[in-house]
């Protein structure tokens, strides 16, 4: 009975530590994404959740006097979530922010109408948006994101205790001034093309007025997709170097956070 009984207290904190990890699986890069399944998700939790245990809990795993009961854990166990969950969001900002600027780029150059459904992000994508999402995605794989977003989430183990995390304030201006961030990747990558299209727009207005006989409709459409594409073309290498700055920045970001719940922790 001792042992069913010392194997039984590990399974609180074991499953605050899975829920913890399992907080990315909602928001984070490729774990969040709608194609794995979710039952995949939970099970790549349990996993690693359980491979991590016995190293936490022979050295910085403090777990407090916890029952096994849904009461007394469900709020916990909350907690344990939104962890997970702010470093999984934090990471999946910069993917947003491409994907909102090739929104920007598709509506003005007028392929508002050729959406379609992108099971990445759960919601309706275009061409360009697509395209800008999927670079931004490789470029997260190739600098090792997962794994720094799992480096970052574990170390917050040493820095704030099983059920020990309490949010305030701060975080939610923290979260509003990434979602600015945010907001500005999309426009510096959507700026330039906008810029053409506006002043193609302008041009065309005057050949309207100029040369009614000409049909702006069918000249102005083409032209616009045309002059797009090849300004987003010409423009990738500019692209490319803003979207990597602007990962390390939100990964550099969320090891601050990290670090900052030390100093909240007093440590």
């Amino acid at each position: 009975m001792s042992q069913v009984q010392a194997i039984l207290d590990h399974v609180p904190p074991a499953l605050l530590v899975i829920f913890r990890i399992g907080g990315i699986m909602v928001f984070g890069p490729l774990f969040g994404s709608s194609i794995i399944p979710g039952r995949i998700k939970v099970m790549l939790a349990f996993i690693i959740g359980l491979a991590v245990y016995p190293i936490l809990a022979d050295s910085v795993l403090t777990p407090p006097p916890l029952k096994l009961e849904l009461f007394s854990l469900a709020p916990i166990i909350a907690m344990e979530l939104l962890i997970g969950m702010v470093i999984g969001y934090i990471a999946s900002i910069p993917l947003t922010s491409m994907q909102m600027g090739g929104l920007m780029i598709g509506q003005q150059m007028g392929l508002g109408f050729a959406r379609f459904f992108n099971p990445a992000v759960n919601d309706e994508a275009d061409v360009i948006g697509q395209v800008l999402f999927f670079m931004g995605l490789a470029a997260f794989l190739i600098i090792g994101g997962p794994e720094m977003m799992l480096i970052a989430l574990l170390n917050t183990f040493e820095y704030v205790p099983l059920g020990g995390f309490v949010p305030d304030l701060s975080l939610i201006d923290f979260i509003v001034g990434l979602l600015l961030a945010s907001f500005e990747l999309g426009i510096r990558i959507a700026a330039p093309v906008l810029a053409i299209v506006f002043m193609e727009s302008v041009v065309m207005g005057f050949v309207a007025k100029t040369v009614p006989q000409i049909n702006i409709l069918s000249l102005g459409f083409p032209l616009r997709i045309i002059s797009g594409f090849a300004l987003v073309a010409i423009g990738l290498t500019v692209i490319n170097d803003v979207m990597m700055d602007h990962i390390n920045e939100m990964l550099t970001e969320m090891f601050e956070w990290v670090d900052s719940l030390a100093h909240k922790q007093g440590m």
